[in-house]
């Protein structure tokens, strides 16, 4: 019994710590930065980035230490017989011999042709510019997350459409059946109410579709789970846009400054630039400084082990200069390299740059477009809605033919489109255009 009770308590605490769960995912309404801000933390995108800035900075520090000494200790044990020499005392004997050496070993690059100085440069270059990639890729992120956010809005508007058109039409049906019933209209004007009736429930299944697919893109730029419930928050209809009175070359010229794509164009010159200087050190000497202890013992010896350690105690130092005189070409292949990858990066540079201001002339062109293009639209769906009121007015007084209702009804609902997105298309490039001035997106 005490069992049974104890086996219920667990599933009702369970139960309890579930419901709180899918109460608390449910509950939670995303914003636009509420998704900026989650994504930034948890796209594996940008985790990628941020591994590649950590794999840099360990580099970094490996080449700041290439400057210090090695060190490092030997011990061999060995066992020889017959005609030999002493390991220890270099004589020639022919006996069985025991010999033990320990040391202890150390050596320091002094001069390198400034490779070591200009690779720890380089490193630091490099780790700079995988700083401005990271940024990047989170910039990337942002403008991601904000298209789709608005995408995901647009559909979810476009339901409340298709389902506000799929009432009105299952009314006209019955209102249609009615008339045909009374002998007022014929069983085509019946059927026509009934096929459009039929496409605009096909409309509302297609954009709940749509709103769904947008949802899991939404899903996996965040990295939620494809069980997770996710709700977006709605934006004010009366958000304030940006003037566009701005001058686009001062807009280009400011992103330029400030874009990590860039400034990490720049780095990649200044990268391979100490590239091509590492390679030229190869045709400079080498100076390096050694140095060693040690000791050992003999068997044929006979003072004690630690007798002969202090006896055979010894030092070295010495320095030795490596000079290149023919390594069939590789340094000079190294430092056409260095060059060809030098004109590379700066047309890379030069890329980025024709990129940014296609992106910046694009996003303006189309606010300027789009913000003329939603008070059109905004007085053509006046307009129409005014003139299905009274296509609907007159249909059911019967002045008013099923085909010419469904014309009206049709052109109102593309009006109503046409407007939907002329309005999204003008917040959307209206929030890249504060992007690209340095301002933060928000709804």
């Amino acid at each position: 019994m005490k069992l049974y009770l104890i086996l219920v308590s667990l599933f009702f605490v369970q139960f309890s710590f579930a419901q709180d769960a899918s109460i608390n995912t449910a509950s939670k309404v995303w914003s636009l930065e509420d998704c900026i801000t989650y994504a930034i933390e948890n796209n594996i995108t940008v985790k990628e980035a941020a591994l590649n800035k950590s794999i840099a900075e360990i580099d970094y520090s490996k080449s700041k230490s290439s400057r210090l000494p090695n060190l490092f200790g030997t011990a061999s044990q060995n066992f020889s017989s017959g005609n030999t020499i002493d390991p220890i005392t270099s004589s020639y004997v022919t006996d069985q011999i025991n010999s033990t050496n320990v040391g202890i070993n150390s050596s320091m690059t002094l001069f390198q042709g400034n490779q070591l100085t200009n690779q720890i440069k380089q490193n630091k270059l490099v780790l700079e510019q995988r700083m401005f990639l990271e940024e990047v890729e989170k910039n990337n992120i942002e403008l991601n997350i904000l298209e789709v956010y608005l995408q995901t809005l647009y559909t979810k508007e476009s339901i409340a459409i298709a389902e506000n058109n799929l009432d009105a039409s299952e009314k006209e049906v019955l209102r249609a059946k009615a008339r045909l019933d009374a002998g007022t209209i014929a069983l085509s004007d019946y059927t026509e109410a009934q096929s459009q009736a039929a496409t605009n429930k096909y409309n509302v299944i297609a954009s709940k579709n749509d709103y769904q697919q947008y949802i899991i893109q939404l899903k996996q730029l965040l990295e939620l789970s494809p069980l997770e419930e996710l709700e977006i928050e709605t934006i004010n209809e009366n958000m304030d846009l940006i003037n566009l009175e701005i001058d686009k070359n001062q807009l280009y010229n400011n992103a330029i400054g400030f874009l990590p794509e860039i400034q990490a164009s720049k780095l990649n010159i200044a990268a391979n630039e100490k590239e091509l200087d590492i390679a030229k050190g190869g045709f400079l000497p080498t100076l390096s400084l050694t140095g060693s202890i040690g000791s050992g013992y003999t068997s044929i010896n006979d003072n004690t082990f630690s007798e002969q350690f202090d006896i055979n105690f010894n030092q070295k130092i010495g320095v030795s200069l490596t000079i290149p005189i023919f390594n069939r070409n590789q340094t000079k292949a190294a430092v056409q390299t260095a060059t060809v990858n030098i004109e590379k990066a700066q047309i890379q540079k030069q890329g980025a740059e024709k990129e940014v201001y296609k992106k910046i002339e694009t996003a303006y062109q189309n606010a300027v477009s789009a913000q003329e293009q939603v008070i059109a639209a905004e007085a053509s769906k006046t307009a129409a809605e005014q003139s299905y009121k009274l296509a609907q007015k007159k249909y059911e007084l019967g002045g008013l033919s099923t085909t010419d209702l469904v014309i009206s009804q049709n052109t109102f609902t593309n009006t109503q489109q046409n407007y939907l997105q002329s309005k999204y298309l003008n917040i959307l490039y209206h929030q890249l255009l504060q992007f690209y001035q340095g301002n933060d997106i928000k709804l």
